[in-house]
């Protein structure tokens, strides 16, 4: 019983964690324009729609995510096979996996802005100055919390797995669920805020981002400081209940039937997760109906 009680305390220190990773990634990305949006931002040039916001994409964000958290995992599993305490070796892993983002972060946008040379689009320096170190923030956020999950599971929990292994298997889950939670909302309610609500994105405004901020042009910051309201949250959330619901069926349901019982508790989530989404879409479809040009003039 009280290795179970442990094991629970564990699982939510680990989903608390795996929240607030959540949370940072998808800001990082929304700030350095990473993931499925950024084609908008690659293309704006091309359709003669210059723009200051930091354009760094090259990998998607699972794997990208994959390679910093492994590599921050696998330099802290050197720091301690060197006998550094636990905690300071995960923080200098991760600073040095940062200073790796950083220099990923640089060339990427210097190398897609020197692509887009002859539309016009100039690299503004300012960006490089400010929005890679407030991305590299994030990211330490990020990759500090994943590997320290990971360190929890693998040291408190047991698991095989080592360390490096572990934090790229949910370095590429971290990627995955903000990439799919918060980068729709980057993409399509601040990208193109121009655009009638529920109109998607038209053929003719393709590139035609929204380029001005309150005061001034925009940058990637403003983009942040909108996107992580809701898309940071929500990417938050689903990551840290990836996190908590895989290790809580674990837990709990491993001894039964040689860890059959586990499996079937995570079928069974994943028919429950399925049906409440189908409701969800439905109830919102009933409600809203589509999307018609003619439907929104005569409004």
């Amino acid at each position: 019983m009280e290795q179970i009680v442990f094991g629970i305390g564990i699982t939510a220190l680990t989903g608390a964690l795996a929240t607030v990773a959540g949370s940072a990634e998808d800001t990082e990305s929304n700030i350095g324009s990473q993931g499925d949006p950024n084609s908008q931002v690659q293309l704006a040039p091309q359709m003669g729609f210059l723009h200051r916001i930091f354009n760094k994409a090259v990998a998607g964000e699972p794997p990208a995510y994959g390679l910093w958290c492994a590599l921050g995992a696998g330099l802290a599993w050197a720091f301690m096979a060197m006998q550094i305490n636990a905690i300071l070796a995960i923080v200098l892993g991760c600073v040095l996996a940062v200073f790796v983002q950083g220099v990923y972060a640089t060339t990427a946008y210097l190398g897609r802005t020197a692509s887009l040379a002859k539309f016009g689009q100039p690299v503004y320096v300012d960006i490089i100055k400010s929005m890679t170190t407030v991305t590299m923030a994030h990211a330490f956020i990020a990759i500090f919390c994943t590997v320290a999950l990971c360190q929890l599971i693998n040291g408190a929990l047991g698991h095989p797995f080592p360390l490096p292994l572990l934090a790229l298997i949910w370095g590429i889950a971290l990627g995955a669920a903000g990439s799919a939670t918060g980068n729709p909302y980057y993409g399509k309610e601040r990208q193109y805020q121009n655009q009638k609500f529920g109109a998607g994105v038209p053929i003719s405004a393709s590139g035609n981002i929204v380029r001005y901020a309150e005061a001034g042009e925009r940058n990637s910051i403003d983009n942040g400081f909108f996107t992580h309201k809701i898309g940071g949250s929500a990417s938050g959330i689903c990551f840290g209940l990836i996190v908590f619901l895989e290790l809580w069926r674990t837990i709990l349901f491993e001894k039964i039937y040689a860890g059959w019982g586990a499996i079937a508790v995570g079928v069974l989530l994943i028919l429950i997760f399925t049906v409440i989404d189908r409701y969800i879409e439905v109830w919102a479809r009933k409600n809203y109906g589509p999307y018609t040009a003619a439907k929104e003039a005569e409004s």
